[in-house]
């Protein structure tokens, strides 16, 4: 199973999170790209801590949005955004270059990530901007997408992510931030879920029901209250439970 985290989402003297710890216990860093947050001496740090930490660098790509956090929806024209997703990669496969690795995957961020869940054209712009820049990077997004179903047909290597930190809709959509009970704080629960999660046992949607996710990665938001303490306690359940943790794109 691969563990990842959304780093690197600071912007100038304004800090988010604890890279460095999260570092210590992820196997993947999904790293901003300066439009959601991000600039170009904190992707060049992070990058060098993830090569140091044999982290694999993702580039989180996401609406040009730094004072919304990317968690605005913008309906930006397709081929706009396609030029706007090469050109994060890009920027941030430079860094990590320059550190010694590369880009190793795309994943969307934010309303972007859950916009291309249905919306077809911003879908496609996001799959064409990847197949154009570089076609053997894998794409990280939601099971049952329309994004991970027009990145197959393309020939994208797909990889199907669930959240460890955030409720569910019986649909296994996520359920918007904006409602009480979307982001889970209790480090044990938290835990639990993503031990069955890997195990392809059911968890507990947000009406109580039971829901099967089969996730490839599991994602631990690096700005959760209390994320390096619950990145540490999810990491401990899988390797309790035997669950071996390593990056699925290397």
């Amino acid at each position: 199973m691969d563990l990842n985290s959304d780093l690197g989402e600071g912007f100038g003297q304004w800090a988010l999170g604890d890279d460095e710890a999260l570092l210590d216990v992820v196997t993947s860093a999904n790293v901003a790209c300066g439009y959601h947050a991000g600039d170009a001496s904190i992707m060049r740090r992070v990058c060098e801590q993830a090569v140091a930490c044999g982290v694999a660098i993702g580039a989180q790509v996401g609406y040009r949005d730094l004072p919304g956090f990317g968690r605005r929806f913008i309906d930006v024209e397709p081929a706009a955004l396609t030029q706007d997703v090469i050109y994060q990669v890009g920027a941030l496969d430079a860094f990590a270059r320059v550190a010694g690795s590369r880009v190793r995957y795309v994943k969307p961020h934010g309303a972007l990530y859950n916009a291309i869940v249905h919306h077809e054209e911003q879908a496609a712009a996001v799959v064409r901007a990847v197949v154009d820049l570089d076609p053997t990077l894998p794409v990280l997004g939601l099971p049952g997408s329309v994004f991970l179903r027009l990145a197959a047909e393309a020939g994208l290597t797909t990889v199907a992510e669930a959240f460890a930190d955030r409720a569910y809709t019986p649909e296994g959509t996520l359920v918007s931030r904006r409602l009480d009970g979307a982001v889970l704080h209790d480090p044990e629960e938290i835990a639990r879920r993503c031990v069955a999660m890997a195990a392809g046992e059911p968890i507990a949607d947000v009406a109580g029901r039971p829901l099967v996710l089969t996730p490839d990665s599991i994602c631990v938001h690096g700005d959760t209250r209390g994320a390096v303490g619950i990145a540490r306690q999810v990491r401990a359940a899988l390797t309790a439970a035997g669950t071996g943790l390593a990056p699925f794109a290397r």
